[in-house]
């Protein structure tokens, strides 16, 4: 597989130079993907498709009519990126999700950053996130988005951007860790030596997080991790998570809470107290005494128990009042703020529609701009406005007008690329990137991430919900002074 055939993008691509030659974190990588044979790699990728499908990795895509699960689509050619550059980068992460946090525990509390004018009550009265049942709660450590996915995107020019925060229930993470499984299964010989860093480490580092949590002084809480069930999107990240942590996976029939306000699960041996809760259901659907009533995924009694504080549950319920993509714009403000710090990773220049100045130029550039909406995921309802056609424009000027605090718009980015292998060679695809960050008694970030990449020639659209693929990233450990010059 020749590196030097490839062509090169006009984008920012992350193991290429405009030049053609590898960037010095890709050279040892490139090297060796040159030096196999067509035999040799087509042997290695058949038995990656063969683990991929023994071992039930599968990631559901509903706009396949009549394909409930798919196997997890998996590019051989790893991303990389130089440890120097992700140290800034963790940091970053890091930054974020603490003043976020803090952000979260104000708006339920006293909600200074309001009182103060630096974030708007109209955006906070228009969010469909906000959770009145969690009014003056305090989770333990004061955090209440306990797991984090912080969606990356890099520019033309270089930049490393935050795209979004995932703060409500982020999927992804086994993913990552079975990218790299495979990975070491495929070449094992780049692994030998030690320079790319491990992400092994998460399992451990999630447990300690929500273990961290319980109410209950006890060296070995009981942790459940609860599921929709067997037809959620994410299932096979619920199972695998729960079996990587030794918690229990239940459905929201398995949990009831007693008068006393406990939770508990059923189990073949009697009721077991339950005292932590990493939940991955909505939070409409957690407690149909308090949202939902039609829900039969949560418990009744499940936000009475959390707010009691018999059981801690991650992400606490209400944390989704700052995964909002109008909130996003503020984040900047939001950490200087709280930690006094100018943001070490910058926002995508935004645009809300809910401001007259932004909504004229939204409405007047739509065929430059990428419209969101604020509380959808997985790429679902927006528009790429220099990829949609006139009458799809009109559509959604329309939507913004009658919802205008619903959207917000970014300038399209010319997202980075990276080599990906096709039936016709390596040809350039866009991607992103989503690190997971950890923040309970400590704060924690993932050595790289998930690594999404657009399969199609030319789309900027990664999500796997629709249709999209992902890589193993790899942070490499930065050569000593003597040997890089």
């Amino acid at each position: 597989m020749r590196c030097d055939a490839y062509p090169v993008p006009d984008s920012f691509d992350e193991l290429i130079q405009p030049s053609g030659k590898p960037r010095p974190v890709a050279q040892e990588l490139c090297a060796r993907l040159s030096a196999l044979d067509s035999a040799d790699l087509a042997a290695r990728r058949e038995s990656v498709d063969a683990a991929i499908m023994s071992m039930g990795i599968t990631f559901t895509v509903y706009s396949d009519a009549g394909n409930i699960d798919r196997a997890w689509p998996f590019d051989i050619v790893p991303r990389t990126l130089p440890e120097s550059e992700w140290k800034r980068v963790d940091a970053g992460l890091k930054q974020r999700l603490k003043a976020l946090n803090l952000f979260i525990e104000d708006l339920y509390n006293e909600q200074e950053i309001i009182h103060d004018g630096v974030f708007p009550r109209e955006v906070l009265n228009g969010s469909s996130n906000f959770r009145e049942a969690c009014l003056g709660m305090k989770p333990r450590f004061g955090v209440w988005a306990h797991i984090c996915g912080t969606d990356l995107v890099r520019d033309r020019d270089g930049t490393i951007y935050v795209l979004e925060d995932n703060l409500r229930v982020p999927s992804g993470v086994s993913y990552m860790l079975e990218n790299r499984a495979l990975m070491k299964r495929l070449f094992p010989e780049f692994f030998a030596e030690g320079n790319i860093l491990p992400v092994d480490d998460y399992p451990l580092r999630l447990y300690e997080t929500l273990a961290a949590l319980s109410p209950r002084d006890t060296s070995r809480p009981v942790i459940a991790l609860l599921t929709p069930g067997i037809y959620n999107s994410a299932y096979f990240e619920h199972s695998y998570l729960a079996q990587q942590i030794g918690a229990y996976l239940v459905e929201g029939a398995d949990l009831f809470v007693d008068e006393n306000d406990f939770v508990y699960m059923r189990t073949v041996a009697g009721p077991r107290r339950v005292d932590v809760i990493y939940r991955r259901v909505d939070d409409l659907f957690l407690d149909p005494e308090i949202f939902r009533p039609d829900s039969m995924l949560g418990t009744p009694g499940l936000m009475r128990s959390w707010r009691a504080g018999k059981v801690a549950i991650a992400n606490a319920p209400g944390a989704g009042v700052a995964d909002d993509k109008v909130v996003y714009a503020f984040v900047p403000k939001i950490i200087q703020y709280y930690l006094n710090e100018e943001a070490i990773l910058p926002n995508v220049p935004s645009y809300l529609c809910m401001f007259e100045d932004d909504r004229d130029y939204v409405l007047g550039f739509l065929d430059e701009l990428v419209v969101k909406p604020a509380n959808e995921s997985g790429g679902y309802g927006m528009l790429i406005g220099p990829l949609a056609t006139a009458s799809e424009r009109a559509e959604f000027a329309a939507r913004i007008k009658a919802q205008p605090r619903n959207y917000m718009a970014q300038p399209m980015l010319n997202l980075s690329t990276a080599p990906t292998f096709t039936e016709r060679g390596l040809a350039p695809r866009h991607l992103d990137l989503r690190p997971f960050v950890l923040q309970g008694k400590e704060l924690y970030a993932t050595t790289g991430g998930l690594t999404r990449v657009a399969l199609k020639e030319g789309s900027l659209v990664v999500n796997s919900s629709q249709g999209g693929g992902s890589k193993d990233t790899w942070i490499v450990r930065d050569a000593p002074a003597s040997e890089a010059r």
